[in-house]
């Protein structure tokens, strides 16, 4: 199964803390009680996280590197992040981002109980086989990619796409991506971007 969330359906939402927006991409299984959240922020200058108990962030930079300064509780103190790396934190420690390159979108992938999902961020150069996994989420922000499963499913992804996939498939093109694979997703069928 193949399901498209093309760009031109995202739109923009206020940060928890007031501090900034929030490209939402996809929620689920209620957008007002979710177990999952898929969003690009937009980090213009350096602000607080919104706090977010229970809830296991992950999150890379897609244009320049970004620290994140925790309090003195959090070890470490500060994480500093080169683009496309991952970093895993808990919501509820809520850092303060510092921008050393300026301004950068941050893709943030965020979990609750009963959902379990890993997030990875690379360079797209030819072919690449995705295993066999409940749920994958693909979101290409540069370049373009063809996303194909057995037989004739297939999509064509141009940036800022996003999509959906069950099991296993093969993601070629040029460019950069975020993939998020979900091994417990605690919606039985993703939800249409709000």
């Amino acid at each position: 199964m193949l399901q498209r969330l093309p760009a031109p359906l995202l739109r923009d939402e206020p940060w928890a803390n007031g501090a900034g927006t929030t490209t939402v991409l996809a929620i689920g299984p209620d957008p007002l009680a979710w177990q999952w959240r898929i969003s690009i922020a937009r980090d213009d200058r350096a602000a607080a996280f919104s706090v977010y108990p229970d809830t296991l962030r992950q999150l890379t930079p897609l244009d320049g590197r970004l620290q994140l300064r925790f309090s003195a509780a959090h070890a470490p103190a500060t994480m500093a992040i080169d683009r496309l790396q991952v970093v895993r934190f808990d919501g509820a420690a809520a850092p303060r981002a510092v921008l050393p390159d300026g301004p950068t979108r941050v893709f943030n992938l965020m979990t609750r109980a009963g959902t379990t999902a890993t997030l990875l961020a690379r360079p797209l150069v030819g072919a690449l086989l995705l295993p066999d996994a409940p749920r994958w989420f693909v979101h290409v922000f540069a370049g373009n990619a063809e996303l194909r499963q057995t037989g004739d499913d297939r999509l064509d992804l141009q940036i800022n796409d996003s999509a959906w996939a069950s099991g296993a498939c093969r993601l070629s093109g040029h460019g950069e991506i975020v993939l998020a694979r979900f091994d417990e997703i605690s919606a039985a069928d993703p939800p249409a971007r709000t």
